[in-house]
């Protein structure tokens, strides 16, 4: 007999990570395409069904989570925006349920984030997390009670947009300015690094193809320029936590993302700042940490999502 099971899909602008697990959890089958990016992404859909199709053999599948860096609208499962893929007011979830022939549930890729490493790792089943990715730019998810928080438009967690310079801030792709993505995103802290050279700063850095790993570890070698940068990323960063810290009081915060390799050098400023700005009760008690799954935690939430939902619908049946 056929085992049941779900797929998890974590949709990003350069790959498509994918993973077929059975109902108890067990890992069967992960992998990932390129994500198609040609003519607005209309063909990303399709190649993903036709990916899960070959891959399924000898499990029955009952489910599916798909998560996309994107504002969707929950109930709908409607993507209103998706820069990086090219997506406008696109029917994501009835697509997708229409192609796989079983129940799809959608949410923003952090958010699937979040629940990957409440379920498989950082959070350690924490019912009350903070997650926090800093890739291109900056994500996150807020898990409170076991569940996402997601606000009345499923924007709840846009972490990334809380404006921390309120005045003369850089310009961000929300169509604000100030945000913290502005300054504590990879694309931030180059463009800070940047700044600098361009105005005569001294420093080790190269502007061309700099990257946060050329800034982290020119910092560790005493550059000044990059021991700024760092400086100025981590403060926005940690005072924009200790006030999210102060509102919601979470167990955990889990930093995850490409900046998060930096580890310590990254952690040690950032709990200086949370611990000045937090209330000393929230400071005391609030555990910062790392992210542990890395790029799988969008597929672990997905498969987590498509899997908590599905039985939730057949409670209520």
């Amino acid at each position: 007999m056929s085992e049941q099971g779900f797929v998890g899909i974590d949709i990003g602008g350069t790959t498509v990570k994918l993973a077929l697990m059975t109902t108890t959890g067990e890992m069967k089958k992960k992998w990932e395409i390129p994500t198609n990016l040609i003519d607005h992404g209309r063909y990303i859909v399709s190649e993903i069904v036709e990916s899960v199709q070959a891959e399924l053999k000898s499990l029955v599948l009952r489910g599916a989570g798909v998560g996309a860096p994107a504002f969707i609208e929950l109930e709908t499962g409607v993507v209103t925006q998706a820069v990086n893929l090219g997506w406008r007011d696109y029917p994501l979830k009835e697509v997708f349920t229409e192609a796989l022939n079983v129940p799809v549930f959608v949410d923003n890729d952090a958010n699937l984030a979040a629940l990957g490493e409440m379920w498989r790792g950082a959070g350690d089943g924490s019912n009350e997390v903070l997650f926090v990715t800093l890739g291109t730019g900056v994500g996150g998810g807020i898990i409170t009670r076991g569940q996402i928080l997601h606000g009345v438009h499923g924007l709840g967690g846009e972490i990334g947009h809380i404006t921390v310079i309120p005045d003369n801030g850089a310009p961000c792709n929300c169509g604000k300015r100030g945000c913290l993505e502005t300054v504590s995103s990879a694309k931030g802290m180059v463009r800070l690094a940047t700044e600098q050279l361009e105005a005569g700063v001294d420093s080790m850095l190269e502007k061309e193809a700099m990257t946060t790993r050329h800034i982290f570890e020119a910092a560790e070698a005493g550059d000044a320029l990059s021991l700024n940068v760092v400086k100025q990323s981590t403060y926005y960063l940690g005072l924009a936590l200790a006030n999210l810290a102060n509102s919601l009081n979470p167990e955990k915060i889990v930093i995850g993302g490409g900046v998060s390799k930096a580890r310590e050098q990254l952690l040690v400023p950032l709990r200086k700042v949370f611990s000045q700005y937090a209330i000393p009760q929230v400071a005391t008690h609030t555990e910062i940490k790392l992210a542990t799954l890395g790029n799988d935690a969008g597929i672990y939430g997905a498969v987590w999502l498509a899997q908590a939902s599905q039985t939730k619908l057949e409670v209520e049946r």
